[in-house]
């Protein structure tokens, strides 16, 4: 897993089935989100209010869409973006990726949230 693949709203590419499957690999928000041939154009990530590389570095933060997207991974996927951008304020990039590599990581791959299947690296 790699800090590259941790997106703006705290989201981890790295988990997505467009990043895992194994032709057309989407390389992540932060190298132009592409998604079926698309490059997609996120509203978080082209926000003007942040400050910073991350959304917790606005005044803002949590903002009502990043609250609306994360209540919906939580229900659907088990995951916060919220709590991902705490974890990188308090500890760093490097931690939430130690973090998510240990969460979502084993022998067997790596977890994909949206279609609950392990792909190898």
């Amino acid at each position: 897993m790699d800090k590259k693949l941790i997106a703006v709203c705290g989201m981890n590419c790295g988990l997505c089935f467009y990043h895992l499957k194994p032709e057309g690999k989407c390389p992540g928000c932060f190298a132009g989100r592409n998604v079926n041939g698309r490059c997609l154009k996120c509203a978080i990530k082209l926000c003007k209010k942040r400050k910073g590389e991350y959304c917790f570095e606005c005044d803002e933060f949590p903002c009502d869409r990043l609250k609306r997207m994360d209540k919906r991974y939580q229900e659907r996927y088990g995951m916060s973006e919220i709590e991902n951008l705490k974890t990188i304020k308090e500890k760093g990039i490097i931690a939430l990726v130690a973090q998510e590599r240990k969460k979502w990581i084993n022998k067997e791959g790596v977890f994909c949230v949206h279609d609950k299947k392990r792909y190898k690296g």
